[in-house]
Protein backbone atom coordinates (compact mmCIF):
# COMPACT_ATOMS: atom_id res chain seq x y z
CA UNK A 1 0.00 0.00 0.00
CA UNK A 2 1.16 3.44 -1.15
CA UNK A 3 0.42 7.00 -0.68
CA UNK A 4 0.63 8.79 -4.46
CA UNK A 5 0.16 12.31 -6.00
CA UNK A 6 -0.23 12.60 -9.56
CA UNK A 7 -1.60 15.45 -11.87
CA UNK A 8 -0.67 18.47 -13.88
CA UNK A 9 -0.08 22.08 -12.47
CA UNK A 10 0.82 25.40 -13.72
CA UNK A 11 4.54 23.85 -13.79
CA UNK A 12 4.25 21.25 -15.97
CA UNK A 13 1.12 22.06 -18.24
CA UNK A 14 0.29 25.07 -20.42
CA UNK A 15 -3.31 26.64 -19.24
CA UNK A 16 -4.89 25.46 -22.76
CA UNK A 17 -4.07 21.73 -21.11
CA UNK A 18 -5.22 22.52 -17.80
CA UNK A 19 -8.65 24.13 -19.35
CA UNK A 20 -9.45 20.60 -20.87
CA UNK A 21 -8.36 19.03 -17.62
CA UNK A 22 -10.15 21.19 -15.04
CA UNK A 23 -13.15 19.07 -13.10
CA UNK A 24 -16.10 21.54 -11.73
CA UNK A 25 -17.05 21.10 -7.98
CA UNK A 26 -20.66 19.45 -9.17
CA UNK A 27 -18.05 16.98 -11.64
CA UNK A 28 -16.28 16.03 -8.96
CA UNK A 29 -18.11 12.86 -7.84
CA UNK A 30 -18.38 11.03 -11.27
CA UNK A 31 -14.71 10.82 -11.78
CA UNK A 32 -14.54 9.89 -8.22
CA UNK A 33 -16.62 6.84 -8.38
CA UNK A 34 -15.37 6.31 -11.41
CA UNK A 35 -11.58 5.85 -10.12
CA UNK A 36 -13.02 3.69 -6.69
CA UNK A 37 -14.44 0.92 -9.54
CA UNK A 38 -10.92 -0.92 -9.16
CA UNK A 39 -9.28 -2.48 -6.75
CA UNK A 40 -5.95 -0.98 -7.37
CA UNK A 41 -6.93 2.52 -5.88
CA UNK A 42 -7.96 2.20 -2.09
CA UNK A 43 -9.02 5.87 -0.98
CA UNK A 44 -8.77 8.70 -3.43
CA UNK A 45 -8.98 12.40 -3.83
CA UNK A 46 -9.35 14.76 -6.68
CA UNK A 47 -7.65 18.21 -6.53
CA UNK A 48 -8.69 20.50 -9.25
CA UNK A 49 -8.23 24.14 -9.42
CA UNK A 50 -6.92 27.28 -11.89
CA UNK A 51 -3.22 26.03 -11.25
CA UNK A 52 -3.47 22.35 -10.88
CA UNK A 53 -5.33 19.10 -11.38
CA UNK A 54 -4.26 16.36 -8.71
CA UNK A 55 -5.06 12.73 -7.71
CA UNK A 56 -4.21 11.62 -4.44
CA UNK A 57 -4.55 8.08 -3.53
CA UNK A 58 -3.63 5.05 -1.55
CA UNK A 59 -3.08 2.84 -4.27
CA UNK A 60 -1.76 -1.28 -4.05
CA UNK A 61 1.21 -1.02 -6.80
CA UNK A 62 2.11 3.19 -7.91
CA UNK A 63 2.99 2.50 -11.58
CA UNK A 64 -0.52 0.42 -12.15
CA UNK A 65 -2.34 3.08 -10.25
CA UNK A 66 -0.75 5.56 -12.49
CA UNK A 67 -1.76 4.41 -15.68
CA UNK A 68 -5.13 3.27 -14.50
CA UNK A 69 -5.99 6.90 -13.14
CA UNK A 70 -4.24 8.28 -17.00
CA UNK A 71 -6.79 5.73 -18.06
CA UNK A 72 -9.29 7.42 -16.70
CA UNK A 73 -9.18 10.78 -16.87
CA UNK A 74 -8.31 10.52 -20.38
CA UNK A 75 -11.70 8.72 -21.10
CA UNK A 76 -13.60 11.27 -18.77
CA UNK A 77 -12.54 14.48 -20.49
CA UNK A 78 -12.35 12.54 -23.97
CA UNK A 79 -8.95 13.40 -24.57
CA UNK A 80 -6.22 11.02 -25.90
CA UNK A 81 -3.73 9.86 -23.24
CA UNK A 82 -0.80 11.59 -25.32
CA UNK A 83 -2.42 15.06 -24.76
CA UNK A 84 -1.12 15.35 -21.21
CA UNK A 85 0.85 11.72 -19.87
CA UNK A 86 4.15 13.54 -20.54
CA UNK A 87 2.74 16.57 -18.57
CA UNK A 88 1.95 14.49 -15.44
CA UNK A 89 3.87 13.91 -12.51
CA UNK A 90 4.07 11.38 -9.89
CA UNK A 91 5.30 11.46 -6.48
CA UNK A 92 5.15 8.36 -3.96
CA UNK A 93 5.15 7.90 -0.73
CA UNK A 94 7.30 9.99 1.63
CA UNK A 95 7.38 12.59 -1.92
CA UNK A 96 3.72 12.33 -2.21
CA UNK A 97 3.27 13.69 1.96
CA UNK A 98 5.53 16.41 1.12
CA UNK A 99 4.01 17.50 -2.14
CA UNK A 100 0.41 17.81 -0.71
CA UNK A 101 2.02 19.97 2.44
CA UNK A 102 3.62 21.87 0.26
CA UNK A 103 0.60 22.68 -1.36
CA UNK A 104 -1.90 23.80 1.06
CA UNK A 105 1.31 25.85 2.63
CA UNK A 106 0.98 27.67 -0.66
CA UNK A 107 4.48 26.85 -1.39
CA UNK A 108 3.61 25.08 -4.46
CA UNK A 109 1.32 28.24 -5.70
CA UNK A 110 2.16 30.28 -8.96
CA UNK A 111 1.93 33.15 -6.25
CA UNK A 112 3.88 31.59 -2.91
CA UNK A 113 1.83 32.74 0.07
CA UNK A 114 -1.78 32.87 -1.91
CA UNK A 115 -4.43 32.56 0.35
CA UNK A 116 -6.98 30.12 -1.16
CA UNK A 117 -5.60 26.76 -1.67
CA UNK A 118 -6.30 25.53 1.94
CA UNK A 119 -9.94 26.69 1.19
CA UNK A 120 -9.56 24.18 -2.36
CA UNK A 121 -8.20 21.64 -0.41
CA UNK A 122 -10.55 21.61 2.13
CA UNK A 123 -13.36 21.75 -0.75
CA UNK A 124 -12.03 18.49 -2.77
CA UNK A 125 -11.70 17.13 0.23
CA UNK A 126 -15.37 17.69 1.56
CA UNK A 127 -16.48 16.32 -1.46
CA UNK A 128 -14.56 13.09 -1.30
CA UNK A 129 -15.40 12.94 1.99
CA UNK A 130 -19.51 12.96 0.90
CA UNK A 131 -18.40 10.82 -1.87
CA UNK A 132 -17.15 7.94 0.84
CA UNK A 133 -13.53 7.91 -1.70
CA UNK A 134 -11.40 8.33 1.59
CA UNK A 135 -10.49 6.40 4.19
CA UNK A 136 -8.09 6.24 7.69
CA UNK A 137 -4.64 6.82 5.70
CA UNK A 138 -6.19 9.72 3.56
CA UNK A 139 -8.20 11.20 5.72
CA UNK A 140 -5.38 11.63 8.34
CA UNK A 141 -2.87 12.66 5.57
CA UNK A 142 -5.37 15.75 4.58
CA UNK A 143 -6.61 16.64 7.97
CA UNK A 144 -2.93 16.69 9.09
CA UNK A 145 -1.82 18.55 5.48
CA UNK A 146 -4.33 21.67 6.26
CA UNK A 147 -2.77 22.04 9.64
CA UNK A 148 0.53 22.38 8.09
CA UNK A 149 -1.03 25.00 5.85
CA UNK A 150 -2.23 27.00 8.78
CA UNK A 151 1.02 26.31 10.67
CA UNK A 152 3.08 27.78 7.85
CA UNK A 153 0.44 31.03 7.47
CA UNK A 154 0.80 31.37 11.81
CA UNK A 155 4.49 31.09 12.02
CA UNK A 156 6.02 33.08 8.97
CA UNK A 157 5.18 35.97 6.99
CA UNK A 158 4.50 33.88 3.99
CA UNK A 159 1.84 35.80 3.16
CA UNK A 160 2.24 39.21 4.42
CA UNK A 161 4.59 41.07 1.75
CA UNK A 162 2.88 42.32 -1.45
CA UNK A 163 4.43 40.14 -4.66
CA UNK A 164 2.69 42.05 -7.10
CA UNK A 165 2.54 45.46 -8.73
CA UNK A 166 -0.87 46.03 -7.97
CA UNK A 167 -0.82 44.26 -4.30
CA UNK A 168 2.23 46.39 -3.61
CA UNK A 169 0.47 49.66 -4.67
CA UNK A 170 -2.24 48.98 -2.17
CA UNK A 171 0.56 47.81 0.67
CA UNK A 172 2.21 51.68 -0.09
CA UNK A 173 -1.42 53.38 0.37
CA UNK A 174 -2.01 51.52 3.35
CA UNK A 175 1.18 52.96 4.67
CA UNK A 176 0.68 56.31 4.04
CA UNK A 177 -2.82 56.27 4.98
CA UNK A 178 -2.99 53.41 7.76
CA UNK A 179 -7.10 52.43 7.63
CA UNK A 180 -8.26 53.06 4.21
CA UNK A 181 -11.89 52.68 4.94
CA UNK A 182 -13.67 56.16 4.39
CA UNK A 183 -11.19 57.24 1.54
CA UNK A 184 -11.97 57.90 -1.92
CA UNK A 185 -9.86 56.67 -4.83
CA UNK A 186 -9.59 57.94 -8.43
CA UNK A 187 -8.75 55.45 -10.90
CA UNK A 188 -7.61 57.01 -14.58
CA UNK A 189 -7.41 54.54 -17.50
CA UNK A 190 -9.33 50.96 -17.22
CA UNK A 191 -6.75 48.22 -18.19
CA UNK A 192 -6.61 44.86 -16.92
CA UNK A 193 -4.00 45.91 -14.09
CA UNK A 194 -5.70 49.12 -13.16
CA UNK A 195 -8.73 47.06 -12.81
CA UNK A 196 -6.84 44.75 -10.62
CA UNK A 197 -5.36 47.52 -8.22
CA UNK A 198 -8.55 48.65 -7.54
CA UNK A 199 -10.23 45.45 -7.04
CA UNK A 200 -7.53 45.36 -3.99
CA UNK A 201 -7.77 48.85 -3.03
CA UNK A 202 -11.90 48.12 -2.92
CA UNK A 203 -11.15 44.91 -0.84
CA UNK A 204 -9.32 47.11 1.72
CA UNK A 205 -12.01 48.83 2.44
CA UNK A 206 -11.79 52.29 0.29
CA UNK A 207 -15.41 53.68 0.18
CA UNK A 208 -15.76 55.38 -3.09
CA UNK A 209 -14.24 54.49 -6.16
CA UNK A 210 -14.06 56.98 -8.82
CA UNK A 211 -13.17 56.08 -12.69
CA UNK A 212 -12.42 57.65 -15.72
CA UNK A 213 -10.98 56.59 -19.09
CA UNK A 214 -11.06 57.68 -23.02
CA UNK A 215 -13.41 54.89 -23.60
CA UNK A 216 -16.57 55.96 -21.57
CA UNK A 217 -18.12 52.59 -22.08
CA UNK A 218 -15.21 51.07 -20.56
CA UNK A 219 -15.32 53.62 -17.49
CA UNK A 220 -18.75 52.50 -16.74
CA UNK A 221 -18.26 48.50 -17.05
CA UNK A 222 -15.33 48.70 -14.90
CA UNK A 223 -17.14 51.27 -12.60
CA UNK A 224 -20.01 48.89 -12.19
CA UNK A 225 -17.93 46.29 -11.37
CA UNK A 226 -16.13 48.21 -8.95
CA UNK A 227 -19.53 49.63 -7.51
CA UNK A 228 -18.16 52.77 -7.96
CA UNK A 229 -18.73 55.84 -10.08
CA UNK A 230 -17.97 56.62 -14.02
CA UNK A 231 -17.16 60.18 -14.59
CA UNK A 232 -15.93 61.78 -18.22
CA UNK A 233 -12.05 62.70 -18.55
CA UNK A 234 -12.70 65.99 -19.03
CA UNK A 235 -13.78 66.25 -15.25
CA UNK A 236 -10.81 64.57 -13.88
CA UNK A 237 -9.24 67.66 -12.52
CA UNK A 238 -12.19 68.75 -10.44
CA UNK A 239 -12.74 65.55 -9.05
CA UNK A 240 -8.61 65.25 -8.11
CA UNK A 241 -9.37 67.60 -4.94
CA UNK A 242 -11.07 64.80 -3.14
CA UNK A 243 -9.25 61.78 -4.08
CA UNK A 244 -6.87 60.48 -1.84
CA UNK A 245 -5.31 57.94 -3.55
CA UNK A 246 -5.35 58.16 -7.41
CA UNK A 247 -3.99 55.50 -9.72
CA UNK A 248 -3.27 56.30 -13.19
CA UNK A 249 -2.56 53.62 -16.15
CA UNK A 250 -4.10 55.89 -19.10
CA UNK A 251 -1.48 54.58 -22.55
CA UNK A 252 -1.54 57.97 -23.18
CA UNK A 253 1.54 58.99 -25.38
CA UNK A 254 1.81 62.02 -22.55
CA UNK A 255 1.34 63.08 -19.01
CA UNK A 256 -2.00 63.02 -18.00
CA UNK A 257 -1.01 65.42 -14.84
CA UNK A 258 1.55 68.11 -14.44
CA UNK A 259 2.92 69.89 -11.47
CA UNK A 260 0.85 72.60 -11.83
CA UNK A 261 -2.53 71.55 -11.63
CA UNK A 262 -1.00 68.38 -8.38
CA UNK A 263 -0.19 71.84 -6.63
CA UNK A 264 -3.56 73.52 -7.03
CA UNK A 265 -5.22 70.25 -6.29
CA UNK A 266 -3.17 70.48 -2.69
CA UNK A 267 -4.15 74.38 -2.26
CA UNK A 268 -7.85 72.94 -2.34
CA UNK A 269 -7.43 69.80 -0.33
CA UNK A 270 -5.47 72.41 2.29
CA UNK A 271 -2.29 70.33 2.21
CA UNK A 272 -3.87 66.63 2.94
CA UNK A 273 -1.64 63.72 1.75
CA UNK A 274 -2.56 62.33 -2.19
CA UNK A 275 -0.70 59.44 -2.77
CA UNK A 276 -0.35 59.12 -6.89
CA UNK A 277 0.26 55.72 -8.20
CA UNK A 278 1.64 55.84 -11.91
CA UNK A 279 1.82 52.30 -13.24
CA UNK A 280 1.45 53.48 -16.74
CA UNK A 281 4.66 53.16 -19.73
CA UNK A 282 5.32 55.70 -20.49
CA UNK A 283 4.83 57.02 -17.77
CA UNK A 284 1.13 59.27 -16.96
CA UNK A 285 2.40 61.78 -13.79
CA UNK A 286 5.15 64.09 -14.20
CA UNK A 287 7.64 62.81 -12.26
CA UNK A 288 8.14 66.43 -10.49
CA UNK A 289 5.40 66.24 -8.70
CA UNK A 290 7.15 64.49 -6.44
CA UNK A 291 9.06 66.87 -5.09
CA UNK A 292 5.97 68.84 -3.31
CA UNK A 293 4.83 68.28 -0.06
CA UNK A 294 1.97 65.86 0.80
CA UNK A 295 2.30 63.91 -2.61
CA UNK A 296 4.00 60.70 -2.84
CA UNK A 297 4.02 59.76 -6.38
CA UNK A 298 5.45 56.13 -7.00
CA UNK A 299 5.49 54.55 -10.76
CA UNK A 300 6.03 51.03 -12.18
CA UNK A 301 9.59 51.16 -11.11
CA UNK A 302 9.17 52.09 -7.79
CA UNK A 303 6.21 49.93 -6.99
CA UNK A 304 8.79 46.86 -9.17
CA UNK A 305 11.16 47.51 -6.41
CA UNK A 306 9.19 46.99 -3.51
CA UNK A 307 7.78 43.89 -5.24
CA UNK A 308 11.74 42.39 -5.86
CA UNK A 309 12.25 43.37 -1.95
CA UNK A 310 9.26 41.48 -0.80
CA UNK A 311 9.72 38.46 -3.16
CA UNK A 312 13.40 38.45 -1.18
CA UNK A 313 12.09 38.38 2.06
CA UNK A 314 8.45 36.07 1.09
CA UNK A 315 11.85 33.50 -0.19
CA UNK A 316 13.41 33.62 3.32
CA UNK A 317 10.27 33.06 5.15
CA UNK A 318 9.61 30.28 2.47
CA UNK A 319 12.79 28.54 4.02
CA UNK A 320 11.43 28.68 7.50
CA UNK A 321 7.85 27.14 5.94
CA UNK A 322 10.26 24.18 3.92
CA UNK A 323 12.01 23.71 7.61
CA UNK A 324 8.39 23.23 8.80
CA UNK A 325 7.28 20.92 6.30
CA UNK A 326 10.21 18.95 6.98
CA UNK A 327 9.28 18.33 10.65
CA UNK A 328 5.86 17.66 10.10
CA UNK A 329 6.57 15.08 7.24
CA UNK A 330 8.14 13.23 9.24
CA UNK A 331 6.08 13.03 11.87
CA UNK A 332 3.47 11.89 9.50
CA UNK A 333 5.71 8.87 8.00
CA UNK A 334 6.00 8.23 11.82
CA UNK A 335 1.81 7.95 12.34
CA UNK A 336 1.98 5.98 9.15
CA UNK A 337 4.51 3.32 9.66
CA UNK A 338 3.25 3.19 12.84
CA UNK A 339 -0.13 1.57 11.16
CA UNK A 340 2.00 -1.63 10.23
CA UNK A 341 2.57 -3.05 13.46
CA UNK A 342 -1.33 -2.06 14.65
CA UNK A 343 -2.60 -5.94 13.45
CA UNK A 344 -0.14 -7.89 14.93
CA UNK A 345 -0.38 -5.67 17.98
CA UNK A 346 -4.04 -6.60 18.13
CA UNK A 347 -3.44 -10.21 17.14
CA UNK A 348 -1.45 -10.65 20.05
CA UNK A 349 -3.72 -8.76 22.56
CA UNK A 350 -6.70 -10.78 21.47
CA UNK A 351 -4.74 -13.94 21.72
CA UNK A 352 -3.40 -13.04 25.02
CA UNK A 353 -6.99 -12.04 26.47
CA UNK A 354 -8.26 -15.24 25.27
CA UNK A 355 -5.61 -17.16 27.14
CA UNK A 356 -6.13 -15.01 30.29
CA UNK A 357 -10.31 -15.32 30.03
CA UNK A 358 -10.05 -19.34 29.53
CA UNK A 359 -7.25 -19.58 32.43
CA UNK A 360 -9.54 -17.04 35.08
CA UNK A 361 -12.68 -19.07 33.96
CA UNK A 362 -10.61 -22.17 35.34
CA UNK A 363 -9.40 -20.19 38.60
CA UNK A 364 -12.80 -19.12 39.44
CA UNK A 365 -13.81 -23.22 39.22
CA UNK A 366 -11.33 -24.02 41.45
CA UNK A 367 -11.85 -21.30 43.87
CA UNK A 368 -15.41 -22.25 44.76
CA UNK A 369 -18.40 -19.50 45.59
CA UNK A 370 -16.78 -16.02 45.69
CA UNK A 371 -18.75 -12.60 45.88
CA UNK A 372 -19.25 -10.24 43.30
CA UNK A 373 -16.17 -7.74 44.85
CA UNK A 374 -13.62 -10.50 44.89
CA UNK A 375 -14.18 -11.76 41.36
CA UNK A 376 -14.09 -8.45 39.97
CA UNK A 377 -10.52 -8.05 42.21
CA UNK A 378 -9.26 -11.07 40.55
CA UNK A 379 -10.29 -9.67 37.03
CA UNK A 380 -8.65 -6.33 37.35
CA UNK A 381 -5.50 -8.41 38.85
CA UNK A 382 -5.30 -10.51 35.83
CA UNK A 383 -5.86 -7.71 33.19
CA UNK A 384 -3.30 -5.38 35.16
CA UNK A 385 -1.14 -8.12 34.61
CA UNK A 386 -1.65 -8.69 31.64
CA UNK A 387 -1.42 -5.02 30.34
CA UNK A 388 2.10 -4.54 32.18
CA UNK A 389 3.85 -7.65 30.82
CA UNK A 390 2.35 -6.58 27.35
CA UNK A 391 3.31 -2.89 27.55
CA UNK A 392 7.23 -3.14 27.21
CA UNK A 393 7.10 -5.52 24.34
CA UNK A 394 4.42 -3.56 22.72
CA UNK A 395 6.26 0.20 23.06
CA UNK A 396 9.01 -1.63 21.61
CA UNK A 397 7.60 -2.36 18.60
CA UNK A 398 6.13 0.80 17.82
CA UNK A 399 9.19 2.54 18.29
CA UNK A 400 10.76 -0.07 15.96
CA UNK A 401 8.50 0.36 13.28
CA UNK A 402 8.87 4.44 13.47
CA UNK A 403 12.23 3.53 12.63
CA UNK A 404 11.47 1.46 9.83
CA UNK A 405 12.51 -1.67 11.12
CA UNK A 406 8.58 -2.98 11.24
CA UNK A 407 8.88 -5.77 9.29
CA UNK A 408 11.67 -7.49 10.75
CA UNK A 409 10.36 -7.04 14.90
CA UNK A 410 6.60 -7.89 13.11
CA UNK A 411 8.07 -11.12 12.19
CA UNK A 412 10.16 -11.56 15.05
CA UNK A 413 6.66 -10.96 17.27
CA UNK A 414 4.44 -13.30 15.10
CA UNK A 415 6.52 -16.25 15.47
CA UNK A 416 7.83 -15.76 19.36
CA UNK A 417 4.06 -15.38 20.59
CA UNK A 418 2.77 -17.97 17.63
CA UNK A 419 0.62 -15.66 15.51
CA UNK A 420 -1.10 -16.31 12.96
CA UNK A 421 -0.02 -14.20 9.43
CA UNK A 422 -1.80 -10.99 8.56
CA UNK A 423 -1.63 -8.00 6.55
CA UNK A 424 -2.27 -4.91 7.87
CA UNK A 425 -6.31 -3.80 6.85
CA UNK A 426 -6.60 -2.08 3.94
CA UNK A 427 -8.57 1.05 4.50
Amino acid sequence: MEIIALGVSHKTAPVELRERLHISDRELPQPLALLGLDPMILERLILSTCNRVEVYAVVREPAAAKALILDTLAAYRELPRQAFQDTLYLHVAEQAVRHLFRVTSSLDSMVVGEPQILGQVKAAYQVALEQGATGTVLNHLVEWALLVGKRVRTETGIAQAACSVPSAAVELAKRIFGDLHGRTALILGAGEMAEVAALHLKDEGVTSILVSNRSADRAHELAHKLQGKAIPFAEVKEELVHADVVLSSTGAPHYVLYRPEVETVLRLRKHRPIFLIDIAVPRDIDPAVNDLDNVYLYDIDDLEGVVRANLKERQKEAERAEAIIENEVGRFLQWLKGREVVPTIVSLREKVEAIRAQELEKAFGRLGRLTQEERAAVEALTTSLVNKILHAPMAELKKQAASGNSLLYVGAFRRLFELKEELIQDS
